[in-house]
């Protein structure tokens, strides 16, 4: 009988997790955030301790899975309409390479040292940092790496910086492109968009230019 019992928690607790985490959205295991790798921990081993444990209830770990679950339904809900619930939640991506030169004080922010440069600018095929222009640690941990192109000119505009998103201002982003708040807003109105807060995404072109996503946008 608790043969059969192991059988049919297993069975159960497997398609459970399935749906579960087809639920919870759809992300490439290595690209996790912190938060979404605790979750998988956690509901692993309550579904384990479900199945090894036939004589328990097996309500409890269907109550705790659940629970986990509406947490990180509620987490996604909300970092999709904030921005600084996404920063917690996910954290933001660091500037490690900037215009070929490696910033030392962001990697030590990040407890991110030459060893792990090293070993990911490899993944990407870089043989010198000479071929880098911008060197991106990514949320999930991994490093977007940006050629240099030297049929270019060196620009921040190689990299794609939100100047306006989910309706609000990256002043941030403005500085890193040389460019102000009066300056983006002026631009803004000239392309007919009077209202920031209508804005979705909005970024600068290679060529100067912006390009701009309104929220709820209709075809």
């Amino acid at each position: 009988m608790e043969l059969y019992t192991i059988i049919f928690r297993t069975l159960f607790i497997y398609f459970l997790i399935i749906v579960v985490f087809r639920m919870m959205g759809k992300r490439e295991i290595g690209k996790l955030s912190v938060i979404d790798f605790v979750v998988s921990i956690m509901i692993a081993e309550l579904a384990v301790i479900s199945i090894e444990d036939p004589e328990a209830p097996m309500i409890n770990s269907l109550i705790s899975i659940l629970v986990l679950f509406g947490i990180q339904l509620i987490l996604a809900v909300i970092s999709l309409k904030s921005r600084k619930m996404r920063e917690i939640v996910d954290g933001k991506p660091s500037i490690i390479i900037k215009e070929g030169k490696v910033d030392e004080e962001e990697m030590r922010k990040q407890r991110y040292n030459f060893d792990d440069l090293l070993t990911q600018l490899r993944e990407n095929n870089i043989r010198s940092l000479n071929e880098v222009e911008f060197g991106v640690l990514e949320t999930t941990g991994k490093l977007s790496v940006i050629r240099r192109d030297d049929d270019f000119e060196r620009s921040p505009l190689q990299m794609i910086l939100p100047l306006v998103l989910d309706g609000k201002m990256i002043e941030d982003n403005l500085q890193k492109v040389d460019k102000t708040a009066f300056w983006l807003r002026q631009e803004l109105k000239k392309a007919g968009f009077k209202e920031i807060k209508n804005i979705s995404f909005c970024t600068l072109n290679a060529d100067g230019s912006l390009y701009v996503d309104e929220k709820n946008e209709k075809k």
